[in-house]
């Protein structure tokens, strides 16, 4: 009895597995819509709004979003400071995109904050509802990947099917470079 409660509590310990990943590479390699002005030509793109909140029901999750760009220092996509705002990725599709991904990326926890915004990012499921501003999503895929691994080309990308793509830390943390091994990224499609 004492090896089956084991062998449970290990099986609920462990990460969800991935799920979606052929739909996000369909989604990732769909050609744009193509949309023609009165003259033939096409359009150019306008100001992008940036979205102001992030609502996951399922997670119980309300956030501010805050727009974000590349840190300077390291090269990374960047995040807001506080562990509760999320941060869109600013030089990528906005809400009202029509093709590519846009990116919203929050932290998962702090030691000085505590849990963050993104802390059960990767409990998500097939089918749950994200709210960007207005705009609803379905996610369609969860992956985790090690951090040196993560084809940013697909989750970054500015073509293919609009999509959603929300990014988190994920995996073991390691006390030496006080970094998180894999990165969590969930896909949603419009509802």
């Amino acid at each position: 009895m004492l090896l089956v409660v084991t062998g449970v509590q290990a099986c609920r310990s462990e990460p969800p597995r991935d799920v979606g990943a052929a739909r996000v590479t369909a989604m990732a390699s769909a050609p744009p819509p193509t949309v023609a002005v009165a003259d033939g030509s096409l359009p150019t793109s306008a100001a992008v709004e940036p979205p102001s909140e992030l609502r996951i029901p399922a997670l119980k999750l309300d956030a501010a979003v805050t727009a974000v760009g590349v840190n300077r220092s390291t090269g990374d996509f960047d995040v807001p400071p506080s562990v509760d705002r999320v941060g869109w990725y600013e030089y990528g599709p906005g809400v009202e995109a029509t093709a590519g991904s846009i990116v919203v990326a929050g932290h998962v926890d702090s030691a000085a904050q505590g849990k963050g915004a993104f802390f059960r990012l990767g409990t998500l499921a097939p089918g749950d509802k994200v709210f960007l501003d207005d705009r609803e999503f379905r996610v369609v895929a969860r992956e985790r990947y090690a951090k040196t691994a993560i084809p940013l080309d697909r989750y970054f990308a500015r073509d293919g099917a609009v999509r959603l793509t929300l990014i988190t830390c994920g995996g073991p943390f390691d006390a030496r470079t006080r970094h998180y091994r894999d990165n969590v990224v969930v896909t949603a499609a419009p509802a």
